[in-house]
C-alpha cells in the first residue's frame, strides 16, 4: 500500500508539476538561440555601440568646437545681409512714392500701350499679307497641276 501511494504521488506531481519540462524547454530556446541568431546580433550591437562611443567622444565635441567657432561669424553676417536688406527695401519704399517717379512710370506704361497697339497692328498686316501670299500660291500650283494633267493626257 505504501508503494501505491508513493506511485499516485509520483503520477500527481508529474501531472501538475511542469516545471521540469518547462526548464528543458527554456534550455534548449536558449542553446538555440544562442547558436542561430547569438553571434550576429552580438556583433550587431557592438558595431551600434561602437558608433555610439565614436559619436560622443569624437564627432559631438568636434561639432560643438566648430559651432563655437563659426556662429558669432555667422551671426553677424546674419545681421549685416539684414540690415542692407532693409535699407534696400526703404529706397524702394521711397522711390515708389516720389511724385516724379510715379510720372515717370504713367509715361512708361503709356508707351508700352502705345508699342502693344502697334504691334498688333503690324501682326495683323502680317497675318493678312500671308493669307495672300498662300491665296496666291495655292493657285498658282493648282495651274500648274491642271497644266500637268493636261501634259500628262498629252
Amino acid at each position: 500500500m505504501d508503494r501505491i501511494i508513493k506511485d499516485v504521488g509520483d503520477i500527481q506531481s508529474r501531472l501538475t508539476d511542469h516545471r521540469p519540462v518547462i526548464q528543458g524547454e527554456i534550455r534548449y530556446f536558449v542553446r538555440e538561440f544562442e547558436e542561430k541568431r547569438g553571434f550576429r546580433d552580438g556583433r550587431l550591437l557592438e558595431n551600434l555601440c561602437r558608433t555610439v562611443l565614436e559619436a560622443t567622444d569624437q564627432t559631438m565635441p568636434e561639432c560643438s568646437e566648430a559651432l563655437q567657432l563659426h556662429l558669432p561669424d555667422v551671426l553677424t553676417r546674419l545681421e549685416m545681409a539684414n540690415h542692407m536688406a532693409q535699407r534696400v527695401q526703404q529706397r524702394e519704399l521711397e522711390a515708389q512714392e516720389s511724385p516724379r517717379l510715379q510720372l515717370c512710370m504713367d509715361r512708361h506704361r503709356q508707351e508700352w500701350e502705345e508699342f502693344m497697339k502697334e504691334q498688333t497692328l503690324l501682326k495683323e498686316q502680317v497675318d493678312e499679307e500671308h493669307a495672300k501670299a498662300v491665296g496666291r500660291l495655292s493657285a498658282q500650283y493648282s495651274e500648274m497641276k491642271k497644266e500637268l494633267t493636261k501634259m500628262a493626257q498629252l
